[in-house]
Parts: structure tokens; C-alpha cells; sequence
């Protein structure tokens, strides 16, 4: 390997370890300048905080469903199947399905299980921050924008932008960085 390679890796390492404490100091930066942080106050959550978690639901309700319909498109094009028993049922094998086939429903098993992922997190982080009486614009940019991001991130990951995907995983993490961040400053002010 020569030198011009050893510091690009040097330099994509140092990226990769630096860009979520990028992404935190972000975060950090809009809720003390945008949103202003208050001590926790536990309460139910507001009208605004329901109005911005059910926004969340539809958009993340349509991700899901665009990804299984996309999937299962993609397996109804290509002629492949989910489980062995339909497999065995249509009298092919996964061995003769199209290599192109292959990737394209792995794409669509990548995207389905990085949404399912990064879900998780958010509902865990949604909730506490639900019951923490955040400010409205907070609740909005972060839960809300969390939704639209994973939708980008879908399209992106499917079409094949991996810039756009590198885009909207970003926007995906600083609004899961945000929540995260504002709870826990929150909780310490």
C-alpha cells in the first residue's frame, strides 16, 4: 500500500470516528441557541408534542409500507419468494433466482432493516422526550424531522444515491442525537 493510500484511510478513519461527536456538538449547539433548554418537567405530553409524534407515526407507517411493497415487488419481478416452503411450493430453487434479483431484494432487506434499526432508537428516545415537556419547535424539528429523514433515506438507499443516503443518514442521526441531547442537558440544568 503506498503512502497516498495510508492517509486516505488515516483521513476516513479520522471522519469516521469524528462525525457522531460532529453530529452531537450540532445538536447541542440548536437546542441551547434554537430551542432553549429547561429543567425536565415530567407531564403528559403536550398537543403540539402529540401533533409532532403523530406526524412521526404516518411518515415512519409509510416508509414501512413503501419498503414491504417495494420488497415484495421486487420478488413478484424477479420470481423469488420469502420462505423455503414457497420456494419448495413454486418448484424453484434460490440458487437459480437472477443474480440482479438477488441484489436488488438484499437492497430492499438492507433499507427495511436499517429503518427497523434506527426506529427503535427513536421510539425509545420519543418517549422519554414526550414526557419531558420539550419546547414545541423542538418536538417538530426533532421528531417530526426524524420521519421525513428516514423517508430520504429510503428513497435514496433504493435509487441508489449514496450521497443522498449519506445526506439524510446524517439528518436521521441529528435528530436522534438531538432528542437524546436536549433530554439529557435537561436533565442535568
Amino acid at each position: 500500500m503506498d503512502s497516498a493510500q495510508v492517509e486516505r484511510r488515516q483521513r476516513a478513519r479520522f471522519f469516521i470516528l469524528a462525525y457522531p461527536f460532529a453530529l452531537i456538538a450540532i445538536c447541542l449547539l440548536l437546542n441551547f441557541l434554537l430551542f432553549g433548554i429547561q429543567s425536565i418537567a415530567i407531564a403528559l405530553p403536550s398537543k403540539p408534542m402529540i401533533m409532532a409524534l403523530v406526524i412521526a407515526a404516518i411518515l415512519l407507517l409509510a416508509n414501512h409500507t413503501w419498503l414491504m411493497t417495494t420488497t415484495e415487488l421486487t420478488r413478484a419481478k424477479f420470481g423469488m419468494y420469502a420462505t423455503p416452503e414457497e420456494w419448495q411450493a413454486s418448484g424453484k430453487k434460490r440458487e437459480d433466482a437472477a443474480a440482479k434479483g438477488l441484489e436488488e431484494l438484499e437492497r430492499r432487506h438492507n433499507a427495511h432493516r436499517n429503518s427497523t434499526e434506527n426506529t427503535v432508537y427513536f421510539a425509545l428516545l420519543a418517549f422519554v422526550f414526550s414526557v419531558t415537556s420539550p419546547a414545541a419547535t423542538a418536538a417538530f424539528v426533532w421528531i417530526a424531522g426524524f420521519g421525513v429523514a428516514r423517508l430520504g433515506y429510503s428513497y435514496s438507499y433504493l435509487a441508489g444515491k449514496d450521497g443522498l443516503r449519506g445526506l439524510f443518514m446524517s439528518l436521521s442521526l441529528l435528530c436522534l442525537y438531538g432528542i437524546a441531547s436536549y433530554v439529557a442537558v435537561a436533565a442535568i440544568v
